[in-house]
């Protein structure tokens, strides 16, 4: 049995790897003052940076989710790893030999572990790549060549060939130590009708790598008349280190550019990324056999720092009706993601790759240059199904899209589009379609009242309930933001989404609010997609109180104060309460630093004062969006 790494090559791990260099593969940083970097959190949904990292101390905390620690644990939470495995990925990383204590400096790996899924991984793409230069791979090197493919760009990608036979590559690697459980566990084998056989046979590969750059999967393509498997496409299976949801091909190469540009190009497959990367776009990725969805999203929402509106994503999706259909549902997904976002569609319907072959590099970068807004595009690609010279057509386009266009949480932005509607359907009467757009908008969700009606909330409520917590006061103002924030959350939690749910108990303080907004995460929390009555039904059947349950029925019919734009206020409410617990957590700081003394604990001072500047930034970005007055 293998024995413990040795303390002192722990310690080389944790000084070789730097902090920053590792959060990096998964994080843009930028600077935050006093040597501090920040980014938005991995380990939770946030829309401001809270996630702070030191590089001078080797340590990560996150101000909204409370996740911290050093290299190692970052690693392990990132990667789903224990804190064996965290330290030898780090130790290759790094090029550090361990030294296992109790064991010999031979001892082998455990078997089955992550780093050895990686391990067989590596080895399988040395295989494949050293395949592609076999006889039998003639017609896989052909395929690239007549696509504008050199030598040099396959190995740029890695590009393989999984060869003919039922076993070679088990076979090999089972000849390189590693044992058949294994290989079943990776993915890279299966079982046969008479014993193990190979995953991909004769097809080109292209190794999947995750953002740290390691091959996690392969996709493969079908290039024989002869396959019997006649899908053009196969990818490795799901398996502990390759999850199809959350690797997206050439991020590994493209996620510095990304940072850098604040851009990401999506495109829909693996030849489109080499196209696209050598042609001068060097942001582009793709999904791996199945659709661009929200995991993948929210990948690139933390590279692109995505707290404004300054990043970009462009999706190049076919002009085809499949395309227009992946548009769509692009466009369902950018509804939660900030950043802008823009569809590009080649002329005669060619992918990226097509269009570099017969254009040239130069119209492949003018194709990312003329993008689209992916809501104009979105609207235009269903008016085509409609007779827009017609008066009946036109009344039929508006029926379509008038909700279409009400999906739009931001108002200017809605209104804006609700106008070009109006243009390119041919309504001459603007006015009325912005008005029946905004109608529809609010009947997704519960309006604000025109004018407030004195209500006395304290009717029809004990003050204290013998089954739970007592009532909280509802004119008491230092607990308003909370009461806007729970009430936001009940009524309108389409609006409250991610960002409510990530809200922790201690965002809260009363002992009420803090009972029903476990409720309400118990229940699916905002992000569940239920919304009125059901919604209501699913929380209180959450509250475990009667006297929680009460304050359940008053705040989902007390009005919201909101007297514009709903879905600013609900997320400048959220801001709000979350500005409230970092004020508790800057107090809480200060006092610490009272107890600390800057001369005999320099290191302690040093390390809470950097936290401090680091909360205070945190504190005054979310002041900026709170809601004024609460």
């Amino acid at each position: 049995m293998a024995g413990r790494i040795r303390e002192s090559d722990i310690a080389l791990v944790r000084d070789r790897s730097r902090i920053d260099d590792v959060v990096g593969d998964h994080v843009s940083l930028r600077g935050a003052g006093s040597g501090a970097l920040k980014g938005l959190c991995p380990f939770h949904d946030e829309k401001s940076p809270s996630f702070n990292v030191r590089p001078s101390h080797g340590t990560f905390h996150c101000f909204g989710c409370g996740e911290g620690g050093d290299v190692i644990a970052f690693v392990m939470k990132i990667e789903h790893l224990g804190f064996v495995e965290a330290v030898e990925r780090l130790a290759d990383r790094a090029g550090i030999q361990l030294v296992y204590e109790g064991g010999g400096a031979t001892v082998q790996r455990d078997r089955g572990t992550r780093s050895r899924l990686i391990e067989a991984h590596r080895a399988a793409a040395e295989f494949y790549a050293e395949q592609l230069a076999t006889p039998d791979a003639m017609p896989a090197r052909e395929f690239l060549a007549q696509r504008g493919f050199d030598e040099a760009a396959a190995r740029q990608f890695g590009c393989g060939f999984a060869p003919g036979g039922w076993d070679k590559l088990t076979k090999h690697l089972l000849g390189r130590g590693f044992e058949l459980t294994e290989l079943l566990k990776a993915q890279l084998t299966k079982e046969g009708r008479q014993g193990p056989i190979d995953r991909f046979h004769r097809r080109l590969l292209w190794p999947i790598r995750d953002m740290g750059g390691e091959v996690v999967g392969f996709g493969a393509r079908r290039i024989f008349d002869d396959d019997p498997i006649q899908a053009k496409y196969l990818n490795t299976s799901e398996s502990p280190i390759y999850k199809k949801s959350q690797v997206l091909f050439g991020l590994d190469l493209a996620k510095k550019e990304i940072a850098k540009r604040r851009q990401a190009v999506v495109v829909e497959g693996y030849t489109d990324v080499m196209a696209m990367h050598l042609a001068g776009v060097p942001t582009a990725v793709a999904s791996c056999g199945t659709a661009f969805g929200t995991d993948h999203m929210n990948v690139l929402r933390r590279l692109l720092i995505d707290d404004s509106l300054s990043g970009e994503v462009i999706f190049t999706f076919d002009g085809d009706a499949a395309g227009q259909k992946a548009a769509l549902k692009a466009f369902e997904g950018e509804q939660q993601f900030s950043a802008q976002t823009y569809i590009a569609v080649a002329p005669d319907g060619m992918d990226p790759c097509e269009l570099r072959q017969e254009k040239g590099d130069v119209a492949v970068r003018d194709l990312v240059a003329r993008r689209t807004p992916l809501v104009e595009f979105a609207i235009k690609a269903q008016l085509r199904d409609y007779d827009l010279d017609s008066v009946d057509g036109r009344v039929e386009a508006l029926k379509k899209m008038v909700p279409f266009v009400a999906q739009i949480k931001d108002r200017a932005k809605r209104d804006g589009y609700a106008t070009r509607l109006a243009w390119w359907v041919g309504w001459e009467d603007e006015a009325a379609v912005v008005r029946r757009v905004r109608e529809t908008a609010n009947g997704r969700a519960p309006a604000a009242p025109a004018r407030r009606v004195a209500v006395d909330l304290n009717q029809g409520a004990l003050a204290v309930d013998v089954s739970g917590p007592p009532r909280p006061d509802p004119r008491d103002p230092a607990l308003r933001t909370e009461r806007e924030a729970l009430k936001a959350a009940l009524q309108l939690p389409e609006m409250a989404g991610p960002y409510y749910d990530s809200l922790p108990d201690d965002a809260f303080t009363h002992p009420a609010y803090q009972a029903l907004h476990r409720a309400i995460r118990e229940a699916g929390g905002t992000s569940s997609g239920l919304s009125g009555p059901t919604f209501l039904e699913s929380v209180s059947q959450a509250c475990a109180q009667q006297s929680v349950r009460t304050v359940l029925r008053e705040l989902s019919v007390e009005p919201l104060q909101v007297k514009a734009d709903e879905y600013r206020y609900v997320q400048g409410v959220l801001a709000g309460v979350q500005k409230m617990l970092v004020s508790r957590q800057i107090a809480e700081i200060k006092s610490r630093l009272r107890r600390v003394s800057p001369i005999d604990e320099p290191d302690e001072y040093r390390h809470l004062f950097g936290d401090l500047i680091a909360l205070e930034e945190y504190h005054k970005a979310l002041g900026e969006q709170a809601v004024g007055g609460l």
